[in-house]
């Protein structure tokens, strides 16, 4: 009996596509939140924090490409799996600018330090291995 309704319960839920954009609708749409206040407040604070390291400070504006039009190219399931790799490329940056201090630590409410860098970076790689499914505004893979 627990066997059928096992197969019955996967035949109801089977639906590989559908989660894919579920992926894909929710790490692109929550990465936009963070795009969005890159634009409202400016990339300054990113632009310092490059100089300190020796880098160039214009390389603050790349967080534009990963946090809104990797975002917006991983919602729509457009050039999904390269959108998806600057996506987790993004993560690593703000890991390596932001998260190294917090690698040891756990917050008050007892998530891990850099538990939020880590999650977007799973789903960017989540997304650029399984790709965007077919719901995707381009009905040609070569462009999904």
């Amino acid at each position: 009996m627990v066997k059928s309704l096992n197969a019955a319960f996967t035949r109801l839920f089977d639906r590989p596509d559908a989660g894919k954009l579920a992926l894909r609708l929710t790490f692109g749409g929550l990465m936009l939140f963070h795009g969005v206040a890159k634009i409202q407040h400016g990339v300054g604070w990113i632009a310092g924090a490059l100089r300190e390291q020796g880098l160039p400070a214009f390389i603050a504006y790349g967080v534009y490409v990963g946090e809104i039009l990797a975002p917006i190219l991983i919602i729509l399931g457009l050039f999904t799996r390269p959108a998806a790799l600057v996506y987790a490329f993004t993560l690593v940056v703000a890991f390596l600018m932001v998260g190294t201090g917090k690698v040891f630590t756990v917050t008050d409410v007892g998530a891990w330090g850099i538990e939020n860098e880590l999650v977007f970076f799973m789903g960017g790689l989540a997304i650029l291995l399984l790709g965007s499914g077919k719901y995707a505004i381009a009905r040609n893979e070569a462009y999904r």
